[in-house]
């Protein structure tokens, strides 16, 4: 007998039949389900919010039935909707298959070649005109994109650290692209590492102080100058006020010294006050006519959204970080009042692009340091889901985001609350229309410097909680995005740059987006405590039952490390804070059942081997590599070591739930006993060799 789903609503706010089919036909969810035998069906007042973010009027039955009709009939009528994929390796998609008989259809190449619909084309995002018989045309973005991505040659094992903990004795207070280089380049020459993932290292939104999570950034098309390494800047040696060169560096030295010795948290706002006094020096020593050139060159490519980038940025250091409370012409970027502070503030415009282009120069060359260090795939980079209503893109981008909305999460069985996290959607018909520009760029820039993308909460490709501002999460619905569109124009970008995509698929998922994901090449993510036989007995999946097209890893940033998971150390935090919602007793009991369940099933595959190594390892350090030595009896193509655990770090980067009772993405790599690891120590540490020697022989 099928199993009995139920249907509810979250109140009597019920939507009438006519609001449900007109968010329907745009993409709007009318229900969800947070568990398979459960279904839950969006208000009134969601559907209604929704709507009106993308512009349709819904204010009344008379205007719903409108809207309704005209949506209707533009469905109708349409001869072409405003992007098509085309994939290599299928046969033409029903957009084209399904135009009235007679049809004629023109390509107008990136190339700039014109092509007929039935030549073969080139990857790449095309121009695509219909006339049907009746005179009736059309134009569309045609993305013709490769049937997948081509994997991994063999598998391969690498580092997964947040860069701004790994300070070195070089860096000024915090972990900065010297430092990724460094760590690159060693790891790839003497541990056999084939990549290093990073955090997201999008420009953040300046502030007193910072917002320091890498996840909410204030545009992900640019990167953050804090992480500049200002020694390796050419035109530092040529500074010629070397007296403030010195005062700087023993301040740098200071700030360093804060946290290695003396405990200090890392400080992101004094440790870009420090850079930014540096780099107003170097920027008063002219560029060389090859360097010049170089910048020139940089300017050109990067066009309108650099200019925009620095604009908004010179603005900020004016009028502050939140642009809505700007004077109101300057808050359409395109207004003439933004165009004459453009002009005023010329001379921070050009600064603030000048630090862009030496920001992507030093990425670029921790990269080519990583492929050059023998590294198959390099640098992994990460792409936060979202950037802080704040920001630069939000501010240049207003016609694609979603007016009044944030992106979150449903309530579900983890939070009965749900999740807004604060991050304004994308508008997915605005998307559509532009071919995915806004959406291409962004890749296009940052696999210009990655081996790998991370992307964050990936299943944000195919639908995202709208979260109606001022309102609960329980008062959002799930918007859909061309799935298909947004993956093809990945795919594109990714293969053109020689370059894998993996997808951060942890958590509720639902059904068919894996598939959609592994059929296209995008790799997942698999963790070590989440593997369990949810469908059967609930009990670890054995390592033959892992799927192979992931990421393996034994954590992440955002839960405990391994040495705190085996010792229970994360309950006893989450106490000392006040978050548990069960009696500490019960807390333990489960967390120790779960651990023994798993630290069984590596005794009996014989991945417990004990103590008594060559350095004296403990039982916990014997524990932490039989962990991964059970993520090399999975198949999974790429298997990650989280570089504290090499030490023995107890302390998450990041404890959801808290703000500020933790200090999230502000703590130095430390060993067991909490003491900052440099760079150069983590190089020396025999921990670490006996744990990558185990990664290195399986």
């Amino acid at each position: 007998m099928a199993e009995q789903r139920s249907a509810e609503t979250p109140s009597e706010d019920a939507p009438s039949q006519d609001l449900s089919r007109l968010a329907g036909l745009l993409g709007v969810a009318t229900s969800y389900q947070p568990s398979p035998d459960r279904t839950v069906r969006a208000s009134a007042t969601a559907l209604t919010l929704a709507l009106t973010a993308l512009d349709v009027d819904v204010s009344t039955p008379a205007a719903v039935r409108q809207a309704l009709t005209a949506r209707e009939r533009a469905l109708r009528e349409r001869l072409l909707p405003p992007t098509v994929v085309q994939w290599a390796d299928a046969d033409p998609p029903a957009a084209l298959t399904s135009l009235p008989p007679g049809t004629r259809l023109r390509v107008e190449t990136e190339q700039g070649e014109t092509r007929a619909a039935t030549d073969r084309l080139l990857p790449g995002v095309h121009r695509l005109t219909a006339t049907a018989p009746d005179g009736r045309t059309a134009t569309a973005h045609l993305v013709v994109a490769p049937a997948r991505l081509p994997g991994t040659a063999g598998r391969t094992h690498g580092l997964l650290v947040q860069l701004y903990s790994l300070l070195s004795q070089h860096s000024w207070g915090m972990g900065d692209l010297g430092d990724l280089a460094e760590l690159a380049g060693w790891a790839g020459r003497t541990l056999g590492s084939g990549f290093v993932q990073v955090n997201p290292l999008h420009a953040a939104v300046p502030g007193a102080p910072t917002d320091p999570s890498p996840y909410r950034p204030s545009s992900r098309r640019f990167p953050d100058p804090v992480h500049l390494r200002v020694e390796d800047i050419p035109e530092y040696g040529r500074v010629e006020d070397r007296e403030r060169v010195r005062a700087l560096l023993e301040r740098a030295d200071r700030l360093r010294e804060s946290v290695l010795e003396k405990g200090a948290l890392i400080d992101r706002d004094a440790v870009w006050e420090l850079k930014r006094e540096a780099l107003e020096l170097v920027r008063e020593v002219p560029l060389g006519p090859g360097r010049r050139a170089a910048y020139a060159d940089f300017l050109a490519e990067e066009g309108q959204a650099l200019e925009d980038h620095a604009t908004w940025c010179a603005l900020a250091e004016v009028h502050g970080s939140d642009w809505r409370r700007w004077p109101a012409g300057l808050r359409d970027p395109r207004s003439a009042e933004t165009a004459r502070a453009r002009n005023e503030l010329a001379d921070r415009v050009d600064f603030h692009s000048l630090l862009a282009w030496l920001t992507d120069a030093q990425l670029t060359a921790a990269q080519r340091t990583a492929r050059e260090a023998g590294m198959p795939i390099g640098i992994v980079h990460d792409l936060a889901v979202g950037v802080h209503p704040d920001g630069a893109d939000s501010w240049a981008q207003q016609d694609y985001f979603a007016a009044g909305m944030s992106v979150g999460a449903p309530p579900d069985a983890f939070n009965a609350r749900g999740q807004d996290w604060g991050l304004p959607p994308w508008r997915p018909d605005r998307l559509a229309e532009s071919g995915y520009t806004p959406y291409r760029r962004l890749l296009r820039a940052l696999f210009r410097y990655a081996g790998a993308l991370r992307i964050d909460h990936v299943m944000g490709l195919f639908r995202l909680w709208w979260v109606p501002q001022g309102h609960p999460p329980t008062d959002g619905t799930y918007v859909r995005y061309d799935a298909e569109a947004m993956l093809a124009v990945l795919v594109l970008e990714a293969s053109r740059a020689g370059a894998l995509v993996i997808g951060e698929d942890l958590g509720t998922v639902e059904p068919g987006v894996r598939e959609a994901l592994r059929a296209r090449g995008v790799l997942g993510t698999s963790v070590l405590w989440f593997e369990r036989d949810w469908a059967g007995d609930g009990r670890p999946l054995p390592p033959d039952q892992w799927r192979s097209d992931c990421l393996a890893t034994a954590t992440t940033h955002d839960l405990p490390s391994t040495a705190a998971r085996l010792t229970g150390d994360h309950v006893e935090l989450r106490y000392r804070l006040g978050l548990l919602t069960r009696s500490l007793e019960e807390e333990r009991a489960e967390a120790a059942a779960d651990t023994g369940e798993w630290l069984g099933l590596l005794a009996r595959l014989g991945l417990l081997r004990g103590t008594g190594g060559g350095h004296g390892t403990s039982q916990e350090e014997a524990e932490i590599q039989a962990v991964h030595r059970f993520l090399l009896r999975t198949p999974a193509r790429m298997v990650g070591l989280w570089l504290p655990d090499a030490v023995g770090d107890r302390r998450p980067q990041n404890l959801p739930g808290t703000w500020d009772q933790y200090p999230n993405w502000r703590l130095p790599i430390a060993d067991a006993e909490g003491r900052p690891v440099t760079l150069e120590e983590l190089a020396a540490s025999p921990r670490l060799h006996a744990l990558v020697e185990v990664m290195r022989s399986g």
